[in-house]
């Protein structure tokens, strides 16, 4: 399996799953609230913090409708009116990704345009995350792969067909660090529609890490995600789900993703070796 490193954390088969706190937009714009997010993330035991870098004018046309579950959530029909209070600028960033230093945590951005790309080049990310409307986007993977850094590649939406050449034009542009997650890219998304199953299925196939954007209620759906061999688990964090805004419904709370962590430790901690033979444990039985 190819070799991939953020922040000095290797990722992928033989070690700890990596696990990313999405806050996303649940900052609602206001960068204090996004550094208590950020505490929330490292107190409940999460190795990086995930945000969203955008500009709405480079995002959307505007009066674009929202998506249902953003009309549902904050009763704005308008997706550039929903986004544009959601921007974080410059300064919002250098302030969270010192914030982050200062706690220990790695911060991670998904750019939503190519100035956002090179916003975070500038900033020196440890790594980009592609979201998922951009597997399938050339020249913004193009842009990515140019500035040769690790690369999370969300594939919500996409078929098998669609990941391999989203991974070949990041390839061929200069990019070799890639990991991916698997997605479905519903809010919240349900059970019966997550095929878990691709996670093993896409990691052989591909030969890369691969994880699980968890959009699903609850945390035992990323529990199972890593049992069954992802080495990337993001999940949505909040500190409220009655807070205002589109994903607030739709995430963690603190006590809840600290309890996601432990299980996830858990599981890895009891998945051992593939070899049946009697434990220390049993030899008095």
């Amino acid at each position: 399996m190819a070799p991939l490193t953020i922040a000095g954390r290797p990722i992928g088969d033989a070690h700890p799953c990596f696990v990313i706190a999405e806050i996303g937009v649940n900052h609602n714009g206001d960068p204090a609230l996004a550094e208590r997010l950020i505490d929330a993330a490292v107190d409940a035991g999460a190795d990086a913090v995930k945000f969203q870098t955008f500009r709405a004018e480079r995002l959307v046309v505007k009066a674009t409708p929202t998506a249902a579950y953003q009309a549902a959530n904050t009763g704005e029909a308008d997706q550039f009116a929903l986004l544009k209070p959601l921007e974080l600028d410059e300064a919002a960033h250098r302030r969270l990704i010192d914030h982050c230093a200062a706690r220990g945590v790695v911060f991670l951005s998904s750019p939503f345009d190519l100035e956002s790309i090179d916003l975070l080049d500038a900033l020196d990310v440890p790594a980009f995350k592609v979201p998922s409307p951009d597997c399938v986007s050339t020249s913004y993977l193009e842009h990515m792969g140019r500035k040769g850094r690790p690369v999370i590649l969300s594939t919500g939406m996409c078929d098998i067909g669609e990941v391999g050449a989203g991974i070949a034009t990041l390839r061929a542009a200069g990019s070799e660090a890639i990991a991916l997650l698997h997605c479905t890219s519903c809010y919240p998304a349900p059970a019966e529609e997550l095929n878990l199953a691709v996670i093993p299925a896409m990691a052989a196939a591909l030969g890369l890490p691969v994880g699980y954007s968890d959009h699903s209620d609850g945390t035992a759906v990323s529990i199972a995600a890593v049992a069954l061999g992802a080495r990337i688990i993001e999940k949505h964090l909040t500190l409220d789900r009655g807070l205002p805004g589109p994903d607030h419904k739709a995430s963690l709370e603190p006590a809840e993703f600290a309890a996601m962590v432990r299980g996830i430790r858990q599981v890895e901690r009891a998945t051992g070796s593939p070899i049946k033979a009697p434990q220390p444990c049993e030899r008095s039985a």
